[in-house]
């Protein structure tokens, strides 16, 4: 039995860390191509694509985000229960749903945009970038139907290659079209007397056709890959004895049962962002700021903190992801032990890695910025030396709603992603109107929302759980040793900065430094036991590394 929980906990873990490994790739690959894609739109640039895409993403999440989750979760609890004739049926009737939910959205988007960009964002040139988002709605809302079957079925692998396939190719069309988009722009521009913003808007759209392009090659892989599967799964329903299976509209109900909770705390836990660049860009118009100013320390926020932000929380949204079918399933089957260890286990994984991230960004915002986009101003660093906490915040807070989704308590999340949601606009106007923060406001409320979600979500956990969060391996430890890796890392850079004059090599040295320095006093400290190092994927090398090191006894 002991054996079992752990082949269990190990595959949980396993399958996270595949999707958590696609996903890191994805956004580093991402970060990549935003170099020389910034290159080109420069910060106005990146302020139309970045309004962009915050208004896609809001309409994403209601026509598909929550699909992947929800399709998981149902797969999952009716895989452990030995129904596989409702598999099928699910996965249908999901498809069905994908199309009306991504077409109504789609259309949405198309004849409220002139409003949306004009009016409520106070960018009416990014409305080009916006329009070519369109389709991708669809194509999106498909694509997650697909992903999350695999998910339910306990397979990543479908959705981590088709989310490297997809970032590639979005990451070679982006910057191709948008070269050519933005001579276009600009020469059409000329003729209007603004040919650097229409040079820029233009620029942007090439952006998001990249977006698209990666959007249907995901598609299409991913659609090969379904039914070529298909093909041996309805050849064991042949086989397997007459099971009862429930009825369409059953599960049309079901579905969208499931799918309600997890799109409105979804919708509430990602709309912040679009609503603090409405409330951002309207109060700095307020007070004065003029539109080039406040966008581009928009561009700075959207074009380069975020996209550095983002990439360690690629990690916590796969773990999430991963979480959901493992907890519903042990759930499902009364395994509450078995829940609890995966909750602890997952909660511990994230802290490991978010602590050092967060470290690392604020240690060395300035030589990342200066390595990756050219980038040595003081405000540029300064937004992300303010704002590489909310690393933390948003990872534990991500974890915790697919934590809280996996334990069938739905509307947890959704409660305090309003309760959060408010508190963070009061926070918000207060630093704008109070202390006139502008774009720091902005940096500083959104990081007290994650932190605001991680102790509501924290509390519902324990109460519908009876987890009991242990605190010194999981924070304390990992603080500790990412400060210790803090102070090595700052050094590292300065003398190697002294030494060499090269930004580039005294950034990648210390980031080496660090990476061993942490694992080290981790290691040293307790960090992580044996056993649960084993439980990570290539746990035995990690062991045998660690024991040559004489870390582990």
């Amino acid at each position: 039995m002991g054996n079992k929980k752990r082949k269990n906990t190990t595959s949980f873990l396993a399958q996270g860390t595949i999707l958590a490994a696609a996903s890191l790739i994805s956004r580093v690959i991402g970060l990549i191509y935003r170099m020389p894609l910034t290159a080109i739109i420069g910060d106005t640039g990146n302020d139309y694509y970045g309004s962009a895409y915050t208004i896609y993403n809001i309409l994403l999440i209601i026509s598909s985000y929550s699909l992947p989750l929800a399709v998981s979760k149902l797969v999952s609890a009716n895989i452990s229960q030995g129904r596989r004739r409702n598999v099928y049926r699910i996965l249908k009737c999901a498809l069905i749903f994908a199309l009306v939910s991504g077409t109504v959205a789609a259309a949405i988007l198309y004849f409220g945009a002139d409003f949306i960009t004009g009016t409520l964002l106070r960018t009416p040139l990014c409305i080009f970038a916006l329009k070519v988002l369109v389709p991708v709605l669809v194509i999106v809302a498909v694509l997650g139907v697909m992903r999350g079957f695999f998910q339910g079925l306990g397979t990543m692998m479908p959705s981590a290659v088709s989310q490297i396939l997809e970032q590639i190719i979005n990451a070679i069309v982006s910057v191709w079209a948008a070269y050519v988009l933005f001579s276009y722009g600009s020469k059409a521009g000329a003729l209007l007397g603004n040919a650097e913003d229409y040079g820029a808007a233009y620029g942007a759209a090439g952006g998001t056709i990249g977006t698209a392009a990666g959007a249907l090659s995901a598609l299409l892989f991913a659609g090969f890959v379904l039914v070529v599967y298909l093909r041996v799964f309805k050849k064991t329903l042949r086989k397997e004895r007459k099971t009862s299976a429930d009825s369409y509209g059953e599960i049309f109900k079901l579905l969208i049962i499931t799918i309600i909770p997890v799109l409105v705390s979804s919708t509430i836990y990602n709309c912040n962002a679009t609503i603090d660049q409405a409330v951002y860009k309207n109060i700095a118009a307020w007070q004065g700021y003029s539109k080039t100013d406040y966008g581009t320390w928009n561009g700075i926020y959207t074009g380069k903190y975020q996209v550095l932000i983002n990439v360690p929380l690629a990690i916590a949204s796969s773990l999430a992801a991963s979480s959901v079918p493992a907890l519903s399933a042990a759930y499902a089957s009364g395994k509450r032990g078995e829940a609890k260890r995966q909750i602890g286990l997952a909660t511990r994984f994230i802290m490991v890695v978010a602590f050092p991230c967060a470290v690392g960004m604020g240690v060395l915002a300035s030589p990342i910025l200066q390595m990756l986009f050219g980038d040595s101003s003081e405000l540029a660093a300064r937004m992300l030396q303010t704002g590489s906490v909310a690393i933390i915040f948003f990872s534990l807070s991500t974890l915790s709603n697919g934590l809280l989704q996996g334990m069938n308590r739905m509307k947890e999340p959704i409660k305090n992603a309003v309760i959060a949601l408010a508190l963070h606009l009061i926070i918000l106007v207060a630093l704008m109107l109070g202390l006139n923060l502008n774009i720091f406001a902005v940096i500083i409320a959104n990081a007290c929302f994650g932190l605001i979600m991680c102790i509501l979500n924290a509390r519902s956990i324990r109460r519908y759980s009876g987890y009991r969060q242990e605190v010194r391996r999981t924070f304390f430890v990992p603080a500790v040793s990412a400060a210790g890796m803090g102070v090595v890392v700052w050094l590292v850079y300065r003398l190697f900065l002294y030494l060499l004059r090269s930004n580039l090599i005294a950034t990648l040295v210390s980031i080496v430094a660090g990476v061993f320095t942490y694992a080290t006093l981790l290691l040293m400290l307790k960090g992580l036991t044996e056993q649960e190092i084993l439980r990570f994927p290539k746990g035995r090398t990690l062991v045998k590394l660690a024991r040559k090191m004489h870390l582990l006894r």
